[in-house]
């Protein structure tokens, strides 16, 4: 049994931004050696969000669509009053976006040194407060 850690970065350009990492988690695999075990992905971020699906222009618009329409930015939130807050961000709507995605983990098999995907899965990567830089722990176990 092996244990591999290494850091993923991810810049992104948009606020609200999904995008496609499984090319970068699997050069990470192929670094690791492993041919056999699961991928773990982790966040370093509250404000982002790692999850699998399709990875299609049209389903990625109705995707923020609906982030946008469940979770209004203009709304009043808290966190972003001086009066609560020492947030100076102002970025409520990000961070309730993404208790909407959920956490900011994923974990994924390997088989054969692959990720085991179905037909039509990428991992995408939900940057909720960009643009920025963020961070990704990749942890690879097996054999």
């Amino acid at each position: 049994m092996k244990i591999w850690f290494d850091r993923l970065k991810v810049r992104t350009t948009e606020r609200l931004q999904l995008l496609d990492i499984t090319g970068k988690v699997i050069e990470a695999l192929k670094r690791s050696g492993i041919r056999n075990g699961f991928v773990n992905l982790s966040s370093l971020h509250t404000t982002t969000s790692i999850f699998l699906n399709e990875f299609q222009s049209a389903l990625l618009e109705d995707i923020k669509r609906m982030l946008t329409r469940l979770v209004d930015d203009n709304e009043w939130y808290q966190h972003n009053s001086p009066e609560f807050s020492d947030c100076e961000r102002k970025n409520a709507a990000s961070h309730l976006r993404g208790l909407l995605l959920g956490t900011g983990t994923l974990s994924v098999q390997v088989a054969e040194g692959e990720l085991v995907l179905g037909q039509f899965q990428s991992i995408i990567f939900a940057e909720l407060d960009g643009p920025r830089e963020r961070g990704l722990q990749i942890q690879v176990i097996g054999e």
